[in-house]
């Protein structure tokens, strides 16, 4: 949102016509990149609305993947940060300021509102910061989105943890059981079988983007 004072006009003087709708390119709009962004897809929503005291609104809803560095090593009780930021790198600081419109507690209850999927992830915080970016000695004002996601661990628990467990129990349970030397060692090849399957499955479900391996892969 942005105000434009040479677009202006009494209501009175139109028909009591107080807003309009027109083409994105037919004032200026600015133009805004995000940093992180690796690809997406825009709509077709190239429209903006007017009001007669010259401010203007636009909105742009679009889908766009980020990159996102992982920490995993607490996997799969993991908590992720990732940044998003949004600039304007044609206009320097000088000419364009961006600030944001809304609080961040505001922020983050409609982030939550409209972040109703029920997948592997959970949206916990979200906070904001302004700052100005420094290149080839200009300023450009930087509004950055830090996003909190936690990782939903039931699914790997139920699947992972608690047969890899069971196992450990079953083997030391059959060590030091009454046996015959002959069924241990049936039951030792038996549970070093079920303990490679569980291996290959850890090593398909494993993050490979992180420099840390996970704790669990190493145990």
């Amino acid at each position: 949102e942005w105000k434009n004072t040479f677009a202006t006009w009494d209501p009175q003087e139109f028909c009591n016509i107080s807003k309009v709708v027109l083409p994105t390119n037919t004032y200026w709009s600015p133009s805004i990149f995000i940093l992180e962004r690796v690809n997406g897809e825009n709509s077709n929503l190239e429209y903006m609305s007017v009001m007669y005291n010259g401010s203007f609104e636009a909105t742009q809803p679009f889908q766009v993947t980020l990159t996102c560095g992982l920490v995993i090593l607490k996997f799969p009780f993991d908590t992720q940060t990732c940044n998003l930021s949004i600039g304007s790198f044609l206009y320097p600081a000088t000419d364009l300021i961006m600030k944001m419109r809304r609080t961040p507690a505001e922020m983050m209850r409609d982030s939550q509102r409209y972040f109703l999927t029920d997948g592997e992830w959970k949206f916990t915080n979200l906070s904001i910061i302004e700052y100005m970016d420094e290149i080839n000695d200009e300023k450009f004002p930087v509004v950055t989105y830090v996003i909190s996601m936690e990782r939903r661990p039931t699914l790997y628990i139920l699947n992972l943890i608690l047969p890899t467990c069971a196992l450990y129990l079953l083997d030391m349970a059959v060590l030091f059981g009454p046996s015959s030397l002959e069924e241990k060692i049936s039951f030792q090849i038996s549970i070093i079988l079920g303990s490679s399957m569980l291996a290959v499955i850890l090593n398909n479900i494993l993050p490979t983007s992180s420099n840390k391996p996970p704790i669990i892969g190493t145990c």
